[in-house]
């Protein structure tokens, strides 16, 4: 698997309908920033705020994912988000103008298409993978389901789907190389429903877009005429649909002989996305559903904030330690007595936050006169150490693209100093990348004593090229 972040290279759309609202939809896939993840924006509501892929956003499972923020919700986002998995691709904004994606024929294939239209581009940042460390496993002895989330080395999934029916009995299918197997073996796996619920979901105001070209119909039981009027209804079809010989509705071809097994392994790709980070690790599913595969979901959520939580920046272990003094004059150009950092201890990528350090001592040179009797660190001292520890989280994270740059001061907002920096005290450092746009970065920054903060602040800094 790539350890680079993806994005794509170009804005690229497609249009149709909704399976579910029947609306007519056109979704965009747009670039996005290293970090950005995966978002979906209403353009049809005016001002409406992008709505992570996140487990925590889901709000409804009825026959397909949904997931929503604030009252606007987007339904249906499992095949999309499959097809960016299964193209590992890390960072989209997607772009709809309904509430729904447009269903294509029922499968991934039409947005992999489409992402591939576009092209993938490496962006200059490591891919942070969530490695499963403990088992995780949801049953529902009910419904004879049993998901399982071992730890391993790579991304692979095993599906095993059990129906009482000849057409289908008992599938399983497995992906254990996403680079070489997905496009061509599970992203063209369409969904299917048993001729039984047709009724039901089209009777609970769902499948309003659904057709015998976007879906796959399995026969569970015997079909009367009258049935089949009311069908060529539901499926808008401009001749009465047939009975299959082969247990297929309409005898509609099947793509691969375990076509639904694939087709509830595209659905757990696009579920387990919800996690909110690329995964490493063995999924092992049988009879799986999109209940059930948010609850694995939420499982591994909760173990990746933990883990995340554990990793946390701790000032007290040595081990955090990234840059030595030297090294920080290697990146700076900042020298006595204007130098105010001594280390850099380390860098929290989930947050995108760098701590640095700075000993206090009495032999500043600032304090022969700040204040004679009573030194005491001046706040803007305060805050240009700050802005040079978000000065080296610029120069280090950019890459080969600041080469030749230097990252200055230009603006302060929100300055507020909590408590006296005197002689004898170590200064930490947390200063938060918040925002980026063109060559001027956005920082939070607070510094703080023995774990109390004695300033804060909301800081800018802009790249600009080296005079010689």
């Amino acid at each position: 698997m790539t350890t680079k972040q993806h994005t794509i290279q170009k804005s690229v759309s497609f249009s149709g309908i909704g399976l579910h609202t029947g609306n007519d939809s056109t979704i965009t896939f747009h670039p996005a920033e290293i970090g950005y993840g995966f978002k979906f924006k209403r353009s049809d509501i005016e001002n409406s705020e992008p709505i992570e892929a996140l487990v925590d956003n889901v709000v409804d499972l009825s026959r397909g994912t949904t997931i929503g923020k604030d009252g606007i919700e987007v339904h249906t986002v499992e095949h999309v988000l499959a097809a960016l998995v299964g193209l590992q691709i890390d960072n989209c904004l997607i772009e709809l103008s309904a509430n729904e994606p447009p269903v294509g024929d029922g499968s991934a294939k039409p947005y992999v298409d489409t992402l591939l239209k576009a092209g993938r581009i490496e962006q200059d940042a490591e891919r942070l993978y969530f490695e499963i460390e403990k088992i995780e496993r949801y049953i529902n002895d009910e419904k004879g389901v049993d998901l399982v989330a071992l730890p391993n080395d790579d991304y692979r999934l095993t599906v095993m789907v059990d129906y009482d029916n000849p057409a289908l009995g008992s599938q399983h299918t497995g992906l254990f190389d996403f680079d070489n197997e997905f496009v061509p073996e599970f992203s063209a796996a369409r969904t299917f429903c048993f001729l039984t619920e047709v009724e039901m979901l089209h009777d609970n105001n769902l499948i309003k877009g659904g057709r015998l070209d976007n879906a796959v119909v399995i026969e569970d039981k015997p079909i009367t005429d009258d049935e089949l009027l009311k069908l060529k209804h539901i499926f808008k079809l401009d001749k009465l649909p047939e009975r299959g010989t082969k247990g297929i509705f309409n005898d509609t071809e099947l793509r691969f002989r375990n076509e639904p097994a694939r087709h509830k392994l595209l659905d757990i790709i696009g579920d387990l996305a919800l996690v909110g980070v690329p995964i490493k690790g063995q999924i092992l599913a049988a009879r799986p559903g999109h209940a059930s595969n948010i609850e694995l979901a939420k499982k591994l959520r909760r173990q990746y904030l933990e883990n995340v939580k554990k990793k946390k920046y701790d000032p007290n272990k040595s081990k955090n330690v990234r840059y030595r003094i030297e090294d920080v004059m290697d990146i700076l150009p900042h020298r006595y007595p204007f130098l105010m950092l001594d280390r850099v201890l380390g860098f929290d990528e989930e947050t995108n936050t760098i701590f640095g350090l700075k000993n206090v001592t009495i032999n500043e040179q600032f304090f022969q006169g700040h204040f004679p009797g009573r030194p005491v660190m001046p706040g803007v001292l305060l805050l240009e150490a700050m802005a040079q520890t978000g000065g080296i989280h610029i120069l280090e994270s950019q890459g080969e693209s600041v080469k030749g740059k230097l990252a200055l001061f230009m603006g302060i907002n929100n300055a507020k100093f909590r408590k006296p920096v005197t002689p004898g005290d170590q200064l930490v450092f947390e200063v938060q990348m918040v925002g980026k746009r063109f060559n001027t970065f956005s920082f939070k920054a607070k510094a703080m004593v023995g774990g109390s903060v004695v300033a804060e602040a909301d800081l800018q800094a802009a790249l600009v090229d080296k005079v010689n």
